[in-house]
């Protein structure tokens, strides 16, 4: 444990300063002022690890899909140990700068101490290890001592691919990343903004990742430019890991209209401009009023893109009601529960609106977008949300940005080229040991399990390394952090 006394002497709940909101809506920068490396930074740091207290069970290694040792890098940088801290939390975490920017954290929310005072700071404690350890040059690459001779393809680099690509590599075998985008990172590359995840942490670890021997290929769509079969003639296990990335439509008279997007590709663009490329023809915001429709992360996404690009205005709907902000009595500890938040991009501006429905797009007559005309909503006695007769109203909208999540993955190619089951829901697939039903060819992440979260995905990732390990060794001393047929409300 940390200090024994700490969340006795220590009850308020520290996090580093945001950058103000003038100023970050200049450029896609970190929200947070970087202050790793600093003594004033250390000092809280060590102050809000020691809140971690001696609880008997740690719940919140329930609440983490990767069972990270919380309290053990808790009171390591409490005292100090920072390279010691950095052992503890890649022994079950491949990339805990993802994880710590842009988790949603459910271990806080299953914290101990969060039952009677703010909980412990653990996903700043984390993203602060690694970025400490970094700045130390205590993370170097970790090449294997042997080489088993096997080869293994993994289809896509998400969060899930890279981490068992990581593992397998580790292990010994030879392993290629295959990736149909032209850089590597998946959606933390593409579908999630600079300002929440700056691409130097995916660079920085995809060149760890070169010196350990990971191959990557970019630009090569598997399934048209190599086809799976080809694929699988070549290597001697095949992992899939190709997200969950089909967008869920809009269904509502005018969705054809010009000026109505799936979220994922607008931002994709921004990002695609952020690292320096020539986008033809990009959607933006610029002058535009917003709207977007969903209101999770990727929406919260949408908003902040939308406000550094100059929206005119920007408005979110859900269809839901506003959540309170305190945890619902039928939520209760230790689940994650479901309250209303804050993102660091709705500090930024915008308007939000709940129990809203979308009924109507309405356009000009060239077929351009010009207002959204939404309903209150309410709960049909069947379970249904729908909207309520008379209430709709017309917003204006110039720019409406579907954020309503995924139906499931891209899967035509695969079913197609090697007969693979997929599962009533669209997803692929898969036993207790990530195994498809095509011989040598796994799958892991959001195209076996639904969108979830970077922590699962890394999670699944890991456990689905140690099944081709096994296939490829006859058995594996890689580490299964989770039950695959396990799947929680999804935060």
């Amino acid at each position: 444990m940390a200090d024994p006394r700490g969340f006795l002497t220590v009850r308020q709940r520290e996090l580093p300063p945001s950058r103000p909101v003038p100023v970050r809506l200049l450029d896609y920068r970190d929200v947070q002022v970087d202050v790793a490396g600093s003594a004033p930074n250390a000092a809280r740091l060590s102050a809000q690890a020691g809140r971690c207290m001696d609880c008997g069970i740690p719940f919140c290694h329930e609440g983490c899909p990767l069972g990270n040792l919380i309290p053990e890098w808790n009171h390591l940088v409490w005292t100090g140990q920072w390279a010691e801290a950095s052992d503890r939390l890649h022994a079950t975490n491949n990339f805990p700068e993802f994880t710590g920017r842009i988790c949603p954290a459910p271990c806080e929310t299953s914290c101990v101490l969060g039952i009677t005072e703010p909980p412990v700071t653990i996903k700043n404690v984390e993203v602060s290890i690694v970025d400490e350890a970094f700045e130390r040059g205590l993370i170097t690459p970790q090449v294997p001592h042997f080489l088993t001779g096997n080869t293994v393809a993994v289809v896509g680099s998400g969060p899930a691919g890279l981490a068992a690509a990581q593992q397998l590599t580790r292990a010994g075998h030879t392993v290629a990343v295959f990736e149909r985008a032209d850089r590597i990172g998946g959606l933390l590359r593409y579908g999630v903004p600079d300002f929440k995840l700056e691409k130097r942490h995916i660079d920085r670890r995809v060149a760890q990742m070169e010196a350990e021997g990971t191959r990557f290929r970019p630009g090569v769509e598997i399934g048209k430019d190599i086809t799976w079969t080809e694929l699988r003639a070549r290597y001697d296990a095949v992992l899939v890991a190709i997200g969950s990335t089909t967008p869920r439509p809009l269904t509502v008279p005018g969705s054809h209209l010009t000026g109505v997007y799936p979220a994922v590709p607008f931002l994709r663009q921004s990002n695609q401009v952020q690292a320096g490329d020539a986008v033809a023809d990009q959607v933006t915001a610029t002058g535009k009023h917003v709207v977007v429709i969903g209101g999770g992360d990727t929406g919260s996404d949408c908003v902040g893109t939308s406000l550094r690009q100059g929206a005119a205005s920007v408005t979110s709907l859900e269809i839901t009601p506003q959540p309170s902000a305190d945890r619902p009595v039928n939520q209760p500890w230790p689940t994650y529960p479901m309250v209303y938040k804050v993102s660091s991009s709705h500090e930024e501006g915008g308007e939000r609106a709940y129990l809203a429905s979308t009924v109507e797009l309405l356009g000009d007559d060239d077929g351009n977008l010009r207002h959204l005309r939404v309903a209150t909503t309410e709960l049909s006695p069947e379970g249904r949300l729908l909207p309520v007769p008379g209430t709709a109203k017309d917003l204006p909208a110039d720019l409406v940005l579907l954020a309503m999540g995924f139906t499931g993955p891209e899967t035509d190619t695969l079913v197609a080229q090697t007969g693979a089951d997929l599962t009533g829901q669209g997803w692929v697939a898969r036993g207790d040991d990530f195994a498809t039903s095509v011989p040598g060819v796994f799958v892991a992440g959001d195209a076996g399990r639904g969108q979830s979260l970077v922590v699962w995905a890394i999670a699944e990732g890991r456990a689905a390394a140690a099944g081709v390990d096994a296939y490829l060794r006859g058995s594996s001393e890689l580490p299964v952090p989770i039950a695959p047929t396990d799947r929680p409300m999804r935060p």
